[in-house]
């Protein structure tokens, strides 16, 4: 297994939660304005468009979120340090449990509990983290979230269109298609060489999932061309 700090486990996942959205989203769209109206103009202007909107909407939810989260986590920590001060006894035996589960017993359980709860911050932290599976880097900062959540998209959202700058239509469909599925699937692969997992099964996931967007926008798209107006 490779070593991750959690707090850029948690980056980690902000750009790609931010960078994927902003990919399969932006794809799907262009690629079906681009067959239904065959015109850049309209296509660059579509795609930007949604891409700055798309930023911006990733980064509000994301702030929101994180920040309800945040609130959720403190009154979490209110409440356990309430009830580690009126029932010190049932906690050290949740922890107990705890431990026995991982594997723990006789004089190293005993030493390890007696460790845990020599300092009331260890005490509340180990609860937390091994009982509750929550951690403070998740919440440290709304904003910062926001921020990496926004521009992973911003940069995601940008990939699809790039190639409309260069060519025409038709070279502009299969240049965005290709060049935005090869970068999900090396995301997906960096993804799973970094944590866990086979990354050829992540990549090409990750490339399935963007490739599947683009063709349902294409296939509206063309469908669409063809009603007269």
């Amino acid at each position: 297994m490779k070593n991750i700090a959690h707090g850029d486990g948690w980056h980690l996942k902000n750009i790609i939660l931010g960078g994927q959205d902003g990919v399969v989203n932006i794809l799907g769209l262009i690629l079906g304005v681009a067959a239904a109206t065959q015109n850049t103009g309209i296509i660059l202007i579509s795609g930007l468009a949604s891409t700055f909107a798309e930023s911006i909407s990733m980064g509000a939810v994301a702030f929101t979120s994180s920040k309800a989260a945040k609130e959720y986590y403190l009154s979490e920590i209110q409440k356990e340090k309430e009830l580690l001060r009126k029932n010190p006894k049932l906690i050290k035996k949740e922890l107990k449990g705890i431990f026995i589960k991982k594997g723990f017993s006789g004089k190293t359980l005993h030493l390890l509990i007696n460790k845990i709860t020599s300092s009331k911050r260890m005490w509340l932290s180990t609860i937390l983290s091994e009982e509750m599976k929550v951690s403070p880097e998740e919440y440290k900062s709304p904003l910062s979230n926001a921020m990496i959540v926004g521009l992973a998209s911003l940069c995601g959202s940008l990939i699809p269109l790039v190639p409309f700058f260069f060519f025409n239509v038709n070279k502009g469909i299969y240049f965005s298609f290709f060049f935005s599925v090869l970068i999900l699937f090396i995301t997906g692969a960096y993804k799973a060489k970094i944590t866990v997992g086979n990354w050829k099964k992540s990549g090409l996931e990750m490339a399935l999932i963007g490739g599947a967007a683009a063709l349902a926008g294409y296939a509206i798209g063309k469908a669409l061309g063809t009603i007269p107006y």
